[in-house]
């Protein structure tokens, strides 16, 4: 599609904003209405480690701790003990068992059962490249799967209590959440034409038809003309927002093309079904609706929590990293099915998700938490490309910015359309710290910006008392594969807020964890956090981090060929592409550490039947080895010292906190940085060219008198 058919396209929408809106513009727009008597927007979280959670969240988790865990750690057990073949240390057992005894102040809530672990699993951003593999090691970990079942890892998913994503990461955390937590296959394909959901969310949007990965985001009938038609649908479903005064910028955009895909409301069977104007496609579906679905509702699913960084005009550009676009003390604002805030300690404040887009406490706003929206606001990367004005435009999404600005022409010194934007609820609050408390609109960005592409963040906060964190990275660090560089980032950036939040040590450079083999098998991190290795007093320290358990998207198993290491921007996957990327990412889930992998510092210490052959190339005490991880911050917590395969285990998966020194290291670590932050930065605009409209749109040559008008809209880095 041309430039000329796109312009053309958005003059006919703006002459026709007035007209009669489409369904999806009516589901999609704000609802304002007085509030209810003695309403109170705000919520204060409290400061630094006397943080609280909201209280329908601790009452979800108090319900999940208590009624559904102990019987999910139970059968998780079940399955370790059928499939190892080192019996387990009698403390692991019983902790999983839920019959010891803690002593963590930090976290009164874990007292409703008493020496149970708490799990985060934490979802890295990297596009459909992130989601799948993501999904791949929830599948893994799904004890509705009698192959898991039988490794050993099976039932983990069910046990955990937090799962947090950001950008492609977000897609499978909101997805799952919203679709009312189906195994992953039904998630990823659809069940039988779409699951039917007996929630709140009724009518046409009751179907989920999966995440229809074959049909192209911004071009999913690969003929020009439909194609364009396309783009002023989803144009089109922007109007009443626009209409009732609110800015719209490119995630609404972005948004409503995500909603056909990870939001119910699009049986995706076919390109009639996926097209169908009859259906709003997940228009009205708002992420505060997760509490609707039936599994929610009997605290059956992982707490979900989506991230996005903000962008603010005070902000310190000194304290963006190498390769980042955003500084990592800016505000990290998290998004849960009861909540929307902060417990950065410049902040700490919430407003109910449901209310976002209201600014007091008088006059309340609903339906601006569209889900898509959400999910867009994590994974909103264009403004990476605005690292100038030319840059931007040659881009081939610039057409679709020129269609953006035509169809709704808005103030430019008040709008920037490469950013995200909620009316202010903190406004006037916490001016001293707070960077945006004068500012009419938060702005927010893809949450990887700031170089944080897992998103570790909530799972520090001390109110939440999350013991271990799975980690997956899926991030693009070195031609699809990860390097470790995400956890650097978050290392730096709890050294801004060392009272609030704490983190293992990591290894300082990229160049440490590809040395090292640290993303080509799983690696804890925080193993003896300032005590000795076997502490029993560890998790009494309010500072103790929680222990981390990374698994990457490092590089294929030995012997198969590299299928996980997709772009970051193929926005259309074919069925059979993703299977083979799911079996693979099976395969990285349950291999532990491969007896052929020999090339890693750490990957020497071996277990003692290695050279057995019916093992194939995997660790066969790897299915121990995470149920040790798993529970050994309950452990210390417990009095216990470790024994057994445990001692084995985590001298052979711990970080053992070695580094590769030298210039070079640090080099790496900044190339891989500036590769990473969810687009590369080298080949970026390339690939963007190529992907992100997949055709749909081409670049050729804007009128120069535009740009005198954009430069007045565009921030440029």
């Amino acid at each position: 599609m041309s430039p000329f058919v796109v312009i053309c396209l958005a003059g006919l929408l703006s002459s026709q904003v007035s007209a009669q809106l489409p369904p999806a513009a009516i589901a999609n727009t704000p609802i304002t209405s007085r509030c209810a008597p003695n309403f109170t927007l705000v919520r204060d979280a409290g400061p630094n480690a006397s943080q609280s959670l909201a209280p329908a969240e601790a009452a979800y988790i108090s319900a999940r701790t208590s009624s559904v865990l102990p019987s999910a750690w139970q059968a998780y057990l079940s399955n370790v003990q059928a499939s190892s073949p080192s019996p387990l240390p009698p403390y692991v057992s019983s902790i999983l068992s839920g019959t010891l005894t803690p002593n963590n102040p930090a976290c009164p809530s874990c007292a409703t059962s008493p020496s149970l672990p708490r799990l985060g699993i934490a979802s890295s951003g990297g596009g459909y490249r992130a989601a799948i593999f993501g999904a791949g090691i929830l599948a893994a970990l799904d004890g509705r799967n009698a192959s898991c079942r039988a490794v050993g890892t099976g039932g983990l998913l069910q046990a955990s209590t937090y799962h947090a994503g950001l950008s492609g990461g977000s897609w499978l955390v909101g997805s799952l959440s919203q679709a009312n937590f189906p195994p992953i296959q039904d998630l990823i394909f659809g069940a039988r034409g779409g699951i039917v959901e007996g929630s709140g969310m009724g009518g046409p949007n009751k179907f989920y038809g999966g995440w229809n990965a074959q049909f192209d985001l911004f071009s999913p009938n690969n003929n020009t003309a439909a194609d364009a038609a396309f783009i002023g649908t989803l144009l089109s479903e922007m109007a009443g927002k626009f209409a009732a005064g609110y800015p719209v910028t490119f995630n609404d955009l972005w948004s409503r093309a995500l909603s056909r895909h990870f939001v119910n409301g699009t049986n995706g069977t076919t390109l009639g079904s996926f097209l169908s104007g009859t259906s709003s496609h997940g228009a009205g579906v708002r992420f505060s609706d997760i509490v609707d679905a039936p599994t929610f509702a009997r605290h059956q699913q992982p707490f979900p929590i989506v991230i996005g960084n903000s962008i603010s005009p005070g902000q310190n550009d000194a304290d963006i990293g190498p390769g980042a676009f955003v500084p990592l003390p800016n505000v990290i604002y998290e998004f849960t099915p009861y909540e929307t805030g902060s417990y950065d300690p410049t902040l700490s404040a919430f407003v109910p998700t449901k209310f976002l887009g209201s600014r007091n406490s008088s006059v309340c706003v609903t339906n601006y938490d569209q889900a898509a929206f959400v999910l867009g606001t994590s994974s909103e990367l264009f403004n990476q490309f605005n690292s100038s004005l030319p840059a931007l435009l040659s881009s081939a999404a610039g057409p679709l910015f020129v269609a953006l600005n035509h169809t709704f022409p808005q103030p430019p010194s008040l709008v920037e359309l490469d950013a995200t934007y909620y009316p202010n609820p903190f406004l006037g609050l916490k001016s001293d710290t707070f960077l945006d408390s004068d500012e009419s609109f938060i702005r927010m960005v893809d949450g990887g910006d700031d170089g944080e592409v897992i998103p570790f963040q909530p799972l520090l906060v001390k109110a939440r008392g999350v013991d271990v964190i799975l980690a997956i990275d899926a991030s693009n660090g070195n031609n699809g594969f990860a390097t470790g560089a995400s956890l650097i980032a978050s290392q730096n950036r709890t050294t801004f807020f060392p009272s609030t939040y704490s983190f293992p040590p990591v290894p300082s450079t990229a160049a440490t964890f590809l040395a090292q083999g640290l993303v080509n098998r799983p690696t804890f991190f925080g193993c003896d956090s300032a005590h000795t290795i076997n502490s029993t007093n560890s998790t009494t320290d309010t500072s103790t981090p929680p222990l981390i358990i990374y698994i990457a998207n490092g590089g294929p198993p030995p012997g198969e060929p590299a299928l996980t290491n997709t772009p970051t921007l193929q926005i259309q996957y074919e069925p059979e592409q993703i299977q083979g990327m799911l079996d693979q990412v099976f395969t990285i889930a349950t291999q532990g550490i491969p007896p052929s992998l020999t090339s890693s510092t750490n990957s020497t210490k071996r277990h003692n039947n290695n050279n057995d052959s019916s093992t194939g190339d995997k660790d066969p005490e790897w299915a121990a080895c995470l149920a040790c991880a798993i529970v050994d911050r309950a452990r210390a917590r417990s009095g216990v010292q470790r024994s057994g395969v445990c001692v084995g285990c985590m001298e052979r998966y711990c970080w053992d906190g070695s580094e590769v020194g030298g210039a070079g290291a640090v080099l790496e670590f900044r190339v891989a940085a500036e590769e990473e932050v969810g687009v590369e930065v080298v080949l970026g605009r390339m690939e963007l060219e190529r992907e992100v409209v997949a055709g749909a749109v081409r670049r050729s040559a804007l009128l120069s008198n535009q740009e005198e008008e954009w430069g007045k809209r565009w921030r440029c880095y």
